[in-house]
């Protein structure tokens, strides 16, 4: 435990200490489990637990050179023989340090003592990080640089600076250890660097940017109980077999490789994903069918030595198009993703992202030409009857593809792979080891979130659910209680109404956006106000319970974050009020429908679904950098209202409108209660409904709204201009208001759509197909 001035201050001791205490009783292995703790800022701080004594025992070592262990045996103890010991310890140590003064931590020579104290045994080892590692082995220097931001070079700073903690991380995995990390940075710490110790020995990696108790404590307790107390199996190995003529061509996840194929796993847990490609070793396969088998051997809490056993025998077909009916797209966009990222950390993001888009034209192509001869892992497949290249223009996307293109979009703007200047480099590398770990379903979630109208939710969302159990309950149902869920609206900033309430879930984050001229009633219910403007926001506390709204709001937040385990997590709701230019381009980072500033993003969900269908029959990429139709060499497109006064292009749907869903138009408000000082007239709002077809006079132009700056963000990381720990604010001049005109007529973008499905092959999202 990291206790420098910085954990001290944030409260991030208190937590620990809580969160700790309340997991003793459920911890596995009981009776025969061990426990131990170790201190650092400058000096490595050792405890005596032995049972017996009145109160732990402080053994410094202030030489980081010459590191040794005093007391060997009295500092990992049996948690039942010395659990009164071990209780005074934790109930002291918010305390302890409080006065501390010393601001460095030498996390390497910390690291060097545990590693020491339980490579006999091996176990779990949880790290809490507070600042930059400066002294000792494995000491860090701060490697910020806004010169690479958004260019090809800024992959060098999300990989590791020094080979120290891969190096370690090894010895740890050989000693049957497993280390889970958690950071509360409030300045750059390198998670690049750090990271390599949970990755390698199969730990997990948790972040807390700008940590504060009240507020975060919650949310990390409920983390680090739940990883403290669930089903572990130890000292794990597992390998994945498969029928001779394929093979098992790369691993994803956190482990450490053995020879060739047995992943090291000196924890494994049922929140352990690992992800794998299986390509064609030889040209024929001769069996009906392809098995896949993964073996996983490990020691159980209570030191049982078992065998799991997991087979799946996948059938074979010469039809290509028996193959493409069978795909999976939440499947195949999860490990895409995993792909992706192995691709970024080896080239960079720009291929990472050019490779989601292949990928995803390739197979919207293949399933258009159905049994046209291919080649598969390199080997010819076999021929089928005459193929007709004209048919393929006109063939639909298959019904279990057609959702791949918006998953697919979605990820190339998620902060995993998003472009731009925005994105702290430490944020990056935590949502990329996030996704390598996340089941199909978190990662789906993760990539397009599930944004809930709360405003008007019936009276039955946030209830238990009177229906009977059904294959699509993950989208109208949550929780073991069965919780309604609200409607879900596809992810564009149309979908905002002024006098809305709207909750953005992905799994990780929840936002909470509420508009200027939401109702009274309803803001009293959830803040105990009636308006939030002029109020501090920080001091904005949503209430869980005192009324009905309140409590249903609770209940469904509350059931987003609960499954079938007992550890259940607690979600941090963070509350964003319209206007607020810091949180607000955070949260519009989520409307992965709507084009984004940086190259390559500048794709609306039409834009991509246009891509997709012509590349789908001509095999053609995208020009660098814009969308269908935008010449080479011209500067992007960016959002509505981005600077650079480029002529305004109206998105250019498929139909006549955008992508609906079938709970009806959105509300007729599209004003957003009373604005701010607008644009000069003439210039283009954002969020207001674009131009229409441009006429013979000058055409309209985007440019940024006036009524100076955005207010000032919250402090930043040193000079980087990227502030993490806070959302950042948005590029000047890239985010206004809308204005004052009504909606436009039904069909017109911004507008109500017209009844009927949507046009233009652009799918709604599962959630809206019900």
């Amino acid at each position: 435990i990291d206790v420098s001035a910085t954990s001290v201050k944030s409260g991030m001791l208190k937590s620990v200490a809580a969160a700790i205490s309340t997991s003793l009783d459920d911890l596995p292995g009981a009776p025969r489990t061990q426990v131990g703790f170790l201190t650092y800022d400058e000096s490595v701080h050792y405890y005596s637990l032995k049972s017996g004594l009145a109160n732990p025992q402080m053994l410094v070592v202030a030489d980081l050179v010459e590191l040794f262990v005093p007391a060997p045996d009295d500092l990992l103890v049996n948690l039942q023989e010395s659990r009164e010991v071990v209780d005074i310890f934790l109930q002291n140590l918010p305390s302890m340090f409080e006065n501390n003064n010393n601001e460095a931590a030498c996390l390497g020579p910390a690291l060097k003592a545990a590693f020491t104290v339980t490579k006999h045994i091996g176990g779990k080892m949880c790290v809490f990080q507070s600042v930059l590692p400066t002294l000792g082995d494995g000491a860090l220097t701060p490697r910020e640089n806004n010169q690479i931001m958004g260019t090809p070079d800024e992959v060098k700073l999300l990989r590791p600076s020094v080979n120290w903690y891969k190096d370690t991380a090894i010895e740890f995995s050989r000693a049957q250890i497993s280390l889970d990390m958690f950071l509360f940075p409030r300045a750059y710490i390198d998670v690049a660097s750090l990271s390599e110790l949970p990755k390698v020995t199969a730990g997990t990696l948790h972040t807390y940017p700008g940590f504060n108790h009240e507020v975060d404590g919650p949310r990390f307790e409920s983390e680090l109980s739940r990883a403290l107390t669930q089903t572990t199996a130890f000292e794990a190995v597992m390998r994945i077999r498969c029928t001779r003529g394929m093979r098992i061509n790369n691993f994803y996840g956190n482990f450490f490789v053995r020879g060739t194929d047995l992943l090291a796993l000196p924890n494994c847990t049922s929140d352990s994903v690992f992800a794998f490609d299986l390509v064609h070793d030889e040209p024929n396969v001769t069996s009906s069918v392809v098995t896949v088998q993964s073996a996983l051997l490990y020691t159980s809490s209570e030191g049982e030595r078992r065998i799991r056993v997991v087979t799946q025998a996948i059938p074979v077909s010469t039809v290509g198009s028996e193959v493409i009916q069978s795909v999976d797209s939440d499947t195949v966009a999860a490990l895409l993703a995993k792909q992706a990222l192995d691709i970024s950390m080896k080239s960079n993001l720009d291929n990472a992202r050019v490779k989601l888009q292949q990928v995803c034209a390739d197979l919207i192509r293949a399933s258009k030409e159905g049994d046209k001869p291919r080649t598969v892992s390199g080997y010819a497949a076999p021929p089928m009857q005459q193929h007709h290249q004209s048919d393929d223009e006109n063939k639909p996307i298959p019904e279990n593809l057609k959702l791949l293109p918006l998953y697919t979009l979605g990820l190339m703007k998620n902060v995993a792979f998003r472009g731009g200047t925005d994105v702290h480099p430490d944020e990056r590398v935590h949502a990329m080891h996030r996704l390598l770990n996340m089941s199909v379903t978190d990662s789906k979630h993760f990539v397009y979130p599930r944004m809930f109208s709360l405003h008007d939710m019936c009276a039955s969302a946030g209830l238990p659910s009177n229906s009977e159990p059904s294959s699509e309950d993950d989208e109208i149902v949550a929780g073991p209680d069965r919780i309604e869920l609200p409607r879900v609206l596809n992810l564009t900033i149309d979908r905002l109404t002024s006098d809305g309430i709207f909750l953005l879930d992905n799994g990780v984050d929840m936002y909470l956006w509420v508009g200027r001229s939401s109702d009274p009633a309803l803001l009293n219910s959830l803040f105990g106000t009636n308006s939030l403007e002029g109020i501090d926001m920080s001091q904005v506390k949503l209430f869980t319970s005192g009324n009905d709204f309140a409590s249903r709001l609770n209940a469904i937040v509350t059931s987003l974050r609960e499954n079938d385990t007992q550890q259940s997590l607690v979600a941090k709701v963070i509350i964003v009020r319209e206007g607020d230019h810091g949180l607000e381009s955070r949260f519009f980072w989520h409307l992965i429908e709507d084009r984004a500033s940086f190259n390559g993003g500048t794709y609306s969900y039409s834009d991509f679904m246009q891509f997709v269908e012509s590349s789908g029959s001509k095999g053609g990429m995208p020009p660098a950098g814009g969308p269908p139709g935008a010449p080479r060499g011209m500067p992007p497109p960016g959002p509505p209202g981005a600077p650079g006064g480029a002529p305004a292009q109206p998105p250019q749907y498929m139909g006549s409108q955008p992508p609906s869903i079938n709970q009806g138009p959105p509300p007729s408000n599209q004003m957003r209660g009373p604005p701010p000082p607008g644009p000069p007239p003439g210039q283009q709002q954002y969020g207001a409904p674009p131009p229409g077809p441009p006429s013979s006079g000058p055409p309209m132009r985007m440019g940024p709204p006036s009524g100076g700056p955005p207010p000032p963000g919250p402090p930043s990381y040193g000079q980087q201009h990227v502030q993490y720990g806070a959302p950042p604010g948005p590029p000047q001049g890239q985010m206004g208001h809308r204005g004052p005109p009504g909606p436009p007529p039904p069909g017109q973008y911004g507008g109500p759509p017209p009844p009927g499905p949507p046009s233009g092959g652009m799918p709604p999202p599962p959630q809206f197909r019900r």
